[in-house]
């Protein structure tokens, strides 16, 4: 089995042993100080298939894919692919059909798509996210849409919700994960078992969507 290379070890007086994989996919270990390197190796070989899971994870996302912005590429919306076309309907900037038309515009295709794309989460990610809620019984004292390029959602210690406006781009039952997700932490602020046993009673496929938002995430991106 090919060992796993530890970039860096840090030692400190902290108490514990964290294992980092940043985002360049390096591996860096943080150790109390008088912590062995045969002990962190064997954790290391021990967590060899998170950090390699983490790895995969880190370098899928330095490969986004980027856009020119040109006719006939496609764009995401609610997990479907439309070829980009220019109209010229001066009532409306964007138009949906089986295209996602840029109408005429002083602003870049980018920004008028980017603020069409922020109007529709604003909307449907929204009305998903309250009525979630009255299903639920978890009310987040705010809804928020952000331009967060690095995370999905995020639910601060007062029970506000902030999502991308990116999620916009996966399919309706991602969203519906995402926002189920962190609903539930407003009642379960960790990861705890207690948390995923929460989530599955309302959502008993999570893994599922989970997975599939972590492989595909990278193509959420203009």
């Amino acid at each position: 089995m090919e060992k796993i290379k530890i970039d860096s070890i840090i030692r400190s007086n902290r108490k514990t042993i964290a294992l980092v994989v940043t985002h360049e996919a390096r591996l860096i270990v943080r150790a109390p100080i008088h912590t062995s390197e045969d002990y962190i190796n064997k954790l290391v070989d021990d967590k060899s298939i998170w950090i390699k899971r983490k790895f995969k994870e880190a370098r899928a996302k330095k490969s986004r894919v980027t856009k020119e912005f040109v006719a006939g590429e496609s764009f995401l919306y609610m997990g479907r692919s439309y070829p980009l076309r220019f109209g010229n309907n001066t009532k409306k900037p964007v138009e949906l059909s089986g295209f996602i038309t840029i109408n005429n515009s002083e602003k870049t295709t980018r920004e008028v798509l980017i603020s069409w794309y922020k109007a529709e989460a604003n909307k449907k990610i929204t009305d998903r996210c309250e009525w979630y809620s009255k299903t639920t019984g978890y009310k987040p004292v705010s809804i928020k849409i952000t331009d967060a390029q690095k995370r999905w959602r995020s639910c601060s210690q007062h029970g506000k919700l902030n999502f991308s406006w990116r999620l916009i781009m996966a399919p309706i039952e991602i969203i519906d994960y995402v926002i189920t997700h962190e609903l539930v932490h407003l009642e379960e602020k960790n990861h705890s078992k207690s948390f995923w046993n929460k989530l599955r009673t309302i959502m008993p496929d999570y893994k599922k969507r989970q997975s599939w938002l972590k492989e595909n995430e990278r193509y959420f991106s203009i």
